[in-house]
């Protein structure tokens, strides 16, 4: 697997915060953020989604990111245009 590092939440302090990752193989996003509590699993869970079945499914998994990481994820997306393209 090669994994592409594209950007850590811009305010940590401890290099351990929020980061997000491009993998070239698989050509998908790797995300690194703050496990999702009790309540928001729970909101989730119980907004309608259209198409989307409810809940999130075993194999799944939600996770929270900062928007301060708006210009990371921004990134990774040209991050992964330019991988479709090469």
């Amino acid at each position: 697997m090669s994994l592409h590092l594209v950007g850590i939440d811009p305010d940590t302090k401890t290099g351990d915060s929020s980061t997000v990752w491009f993998d070239d193989d698989t050509r998908e996003f790797v995300f690194q953020g703050w496990k999702a509590d009790v309540d928001l699993r729970r909101r989730i869970t119980q907004t309608p989604a259209p198409g989307h079945a409810p809940g999130i499914p075993d194999h799944e998994d939600v996770i929270r990111m900062p928007a301060r990481m708006v210009e990371v994820l921004r990134k990774a997306c040209d991050v992964a245009e330019r991988a479709e393209l090469g």
